[in-house]
């Protein structure tokens, strides 16, 4: 009990010296007497931090205010109030209200899973209106990403200069080698930017007037056109050998050989697997284990490798299988042949396996929800369009034909 105390007693001295550390730094940074912001660029579904860099000493606790724009009336307020809430970013779910995706930790304010809509101004401050530090964040779209493949002497977008600035990508460096052993892939990622010299100066800019494309320093009347360049990957080939585990002790094999000599040896996966049971026609997506979508993700079936010059979306707009840029597989209207085990490669390691069993489904009633219904809905109104189209054509070159019949020359 003794010892328990003291390593009890340790952790609080550790944690108060963290903290103490942590207020020395807010003492060395003062706050600037005009409230500035900087400018911060991610992916969508990645996750992000903004550490409060400044705040008075004798504030305790802090609360953080999103604005879509500057002046605007609503404001969401993020707080926890004792900045204790702790969420786990694997039970987030794409799409939610940022409300439920954030926690606050250390004065720091950190978004799960950033959407597009997240983008906007991020304020650390009081809860009576104080405010001490600003962020100007842009959530650059996956949608429409341009896609270059390297092994296809596919080249990245070229920039672009118009008359009063210049938009560029910026790209972060290459991820690690997404198997080991066999052929693998990296990516790089590519986000906007823009450089010119008509920035609004309330904004904090990476260098000297360049900020990121979507960011609120950028004038309204250039919007328009850099709305239209996208980020973009860049995906290569690589390989890279396997890291040698340590394998089992001399006595652990002694007793393996023996068992496999009394009976059949049992078959033991490489990894972890995990069962599922999928209806037939049902859609399904399918996450890799502590992955985000900064790491370096690969996808096989059984033995197939699914990769990305094939699997990616986008690369064929009727695939049904395909890997999306959050490095989710997606299966849509599940067959019979999806069966099988399917592997998840994290950082150039096999972390996991998902074995998959598709069935027939039992009589249900249909609800606008299903995206089998949505599909068939979507298809029967484009069906009706086009066949109302060309009625009307053929109607309308009918008259026209009379008309000009029947005129007299």
């Amino acid at each position: 009990m003794l010892g328990i105390a003291f390593l009890l007693g340790g952790a609080g001295v550790l944690h108060a010296f963290a903290v103490m550390e942590k207020e020395d730094v807010f003492k060395k940074t003062p706050c600037p007497a005009f409230l500035m912001f900087d400018n911060a660029a991610y992916l969508a579904d990645m996750s992000f931090e903004l550490p409060c860099n400044c705040k008075p000493e004798k504030v305790s606790s802090v609360v953080w205010y999103f604005q879509k724009s500057m002046g605007s009336r609503q404001t969401k307020v993020l707080t926890d109030f004792d900045g204790t809430i702790f969420l786990d970013s694997g039970h987030i779910r794409v799409g939610s209200d940022m409300l439920k995706r954030f926690s606050i930790r250390m004065f720091s304010l950190i978004v799960f899973r950033a959407q597009v809509e997240d983008s906007g101004h991020y304020l650390c401050g009081t809860k009576q209106g104080d405010f001490f530090y600003g962020y100007d964040v842009d959530v650059q779209p996956t949608k429409g990403i341009t896609v270059a493949f390297e092994d296809r002497s596919q080249h990245p977008q070229k920039d672009q200069k118009e008359e009063h600035f210049s938009m560029f990508t910026t790209f972060w460096d290459w991820t690690k080698c997404d198997r080991c052993g066999v052929r693998g892939e990296q990516r790089r990622i590519g986000l906007c930017y823009v450089k010119s010299a008509y920035l609004y100066p309330r904004y904090r800019t990476v260098t000297t007037d360049m900020v990121s494309c979507g960011s609120k320093s950028v004038p309204r009347r250039f919007q328009g056109t850099i709305r239209l360049r996208k980020p973009e990957v860049v995906i290569r080939s690589c390989l890279t050998p396997c890291v040698q585990r340590k394998g089992p002790e001399e006595g652990v094999v002694s007793i393996s050989n023996l068992i496999a000599e009394v009976g059949q040896k049992p078959w033991l996966p490489q990894v972890p697997i995990q069962f599922h049971k999928q209806q037939l026609g049902s859609g399904l997506i399918i996450a890799c284990p502590g992955a985000r979508p900064e790491h370096a993700v690969a996808w096989d079936k059984d033995s197939t490798r699914l990769y990305r010059t094939r699997f990616l979306t986008g690369v064929n707009k009727s695939m049904r299988v395909f890997i999306d840029h959050g490095n989710h597989l997606h299966i849509r209207f599940t067959q019979l042949d999806d069966r099988g085990i399917y592997y998840c490669w994290r950082e150039g390691q096999m972390v996991a396996g998902f074995r998959l069993s598709v069935g027939f489904r039992g009589e249900r009633k249909r609800t606008l929800a299903d995206p089998e219904t949505r599909y068939a809905i979507k298809a029967i109104l484009t069906s009706y369009v086009l066949i109302t189209l060309v009625f009307i054509s053929i109607h309308v070159g009918r008259c026209c034909f009379h008309v000009f019949r029947c005129t007299p020359m």
